[in-house]
């Protein structure tokens, strides 16, 4: 072979060789291939092609939601919707042939609304498994009572199905948790005394039950790692535990839409990294006490029985504060004499079925971000011409004293109420319905009734 040929040769081989390699590679293993295609037999509707790609004899770590990090054995599945698309979802049963992905570390179903059954056996055959989300799929039924024989799971999200029953006990040998998300489920009876054993876990979401009773007390030896706790419409009671201001890395705290009473702790005030907190829908009393926090994305004390005369001062004082929800909290104070010292941070603002007087037209007119401003059933009374809502998209002044005439700039509103106040004059051209205006003094023009022309006056004869 002379010199060139050889060089050829070599060239040749550097172009070809990972080629073949490559074709050698991507051969599915045939125990996940043959698991995923019987996945794919049960799903007997799939509109918008979700599952599309998953053809026998092609590369199966190539197929969408399908990854293989270690040679040709599929470690990760994630089948996923979108929960504001109608056609995105899959109907049908989950195969219990998905036992055979032996290699599976992860698992994603998420939003694909019609799939029925109960909770999936496979699970337990999968001993690499650690993060299992079955998200808005529909599957119903008590969860089994072994399910702490996952023991290897670090996360476990079974949000918004329809599982039934009691938490199961042996949930406290998943010791290696660190998030459980049980939330928007039909689960019931009181919540169990497992958290003990399961320091380690960061997120708990026990949401959208059925739940009733107290917290259990073994939630303190939790302090070490929660940062999120969420256990809002329930049926729970008695009062806001003291141990919760030991979280010291507490930043989600949703107890809304409860039974709970008494008095926030006044230790609250240890829980300076608190940035979301949902109280509303209670029967908890004042005093409230002065959170020491840097800022805060939301703040919701609604619908309590708190006598707060004005709007905390703590709050008003926040330099970055996204979402303020204080409806009927008894305030009584005027919002002439409200002075945030940021007012550009609001996006949501809610002072609804208060007792709250003034003008909020200097604060609309040089928010930059707020989108939402909620305050009806209060005593506002101002002229609402003065108004430019230029960035607002939900706007409403029902049953309050505002006068003068409604500008041209509601066109730009998505949501929009002004019943039962004292505007009058002719409306401008507008897409909400009658009852957005209807109670008023004087207003005129579609969709209310036409504006009766102006009488010209008589002339005097010389």
């Amino acid at each position: 072979m002379n010199s060139c040929s050889f060089i050829l040769f070599i060239f040749a081989t550097i172009i070809f060789l990972p080629c073949l390699r490559t074709t050698e590679a991507a051969s599915c293993h045939p125990d996940d291939e043959a698991g995923l295609l019987a996945f794919k037999s049960g799903i007997t509707r799939d509109p918008s092609g979700i599952l599309s790609s998953w053809k026998k004899g092609t590369y199966c770590c190539s197929w969408k939601g399908v990854t293989c990090e270690t040679g040709n054995r599929v470690t990760l599945l994630s089948v996923e919707g979108y929960s504001d698309a109608d056609e995105t979802f899959l109907s049908g049963t989950i195969s219990p042939s998905l036992a055979k992905l032996e290699h599976l570390n992860e698992i994603y179903f998420s939003n694909i609304k019609n799939i029925k059954g109960s909770f999936p056996q496979y699970l337990f055959k999968l001993p690499m498994l650690k993060y299992v989300y079955i998200q808005n799929i529909r599957l119903s039924g008590p969860l089994p009572t072994n399910i702490g024989a996952l023991s290897q799971l670090e996360h476990l999200d079974l949000q918004g199905n329809h599982f039934t029953g009691p938490i199961p006990i042996s949930i406290s040998n998943l010791t290696q948790l660190t998030r459980l998300n049980l939330g928007g489920n039909r689960f019931s009876s009181t919540i169990p005394n497992i958290f003990k054993s399961i320091k380690e876990l960061g997120y708990l979401n026990l949401s959208g039950n059925r739940f009733s009773g107290e917290l259990p007390p073994s939630i303190a030896s939790l302090a070490r790692n929660l940062w999120a706790l969420s256990v809002s419409q329930n049926n729970l009671s008695g009062t806001i535990p003291n141990y919760l201001s030991r979280f010291k890395l507490l930043s989600v705290l949703d107890l809304s839409k409860n039974r709970y009473s008494g008095v926030v702790p006044t230790s609250f005030t240890n829980l300076t990294r608190l940035y979301d907190l949902n109280l509303s829908q209670n029967r908890l009393t004042n005093p409230f006490p002065p959170l020491d926090v840097s800022s805060m994305r939301y703040l919701d004390l609604s619908y309590n029985k708190f006598s707060m005369t004005t709007i905390p001062q703590w709050v008003t004082m926040l330099p970055i504060i996204n979402s303020l929800k204080l409806a009927k909290c008894g305030i009584k104070m005027s919002l002439d004499d409200w002075k945030p010292a940021a007012p550009s941070s609001y996006d949501v603002i809610d002072l609804s079925e208060n007792e709250i007087s003034g003008s909020p037209a200097w604060f609309l007119n040089h928010t930059i971000f707020l989108r939402e401003f909620w305050a009806s059933r209060n005593k506002l009374r101002f002229d609402m011409g003065k108004l430019t809502l230029e960035n607002i998209r939900t706007l409403d002044l029902s049953r309050n004293l505002v006068f003068g005439m409604v500008p041209a700039t509601i066109a730009g509103l998505q949501n929009l109420n002004l019943s039962y106040n004292h505007l009058c004059g002719k409306l401008p051209t507008t897409k909400f319905p009658a009852s957005a205006f209807a109670g008023n003094d004087c207003l005129c023009g579609s969709p209310l009734s036409p504006c009766k022309p102006l009488r010209q006056k008589k002339r005097s004869p010389k």
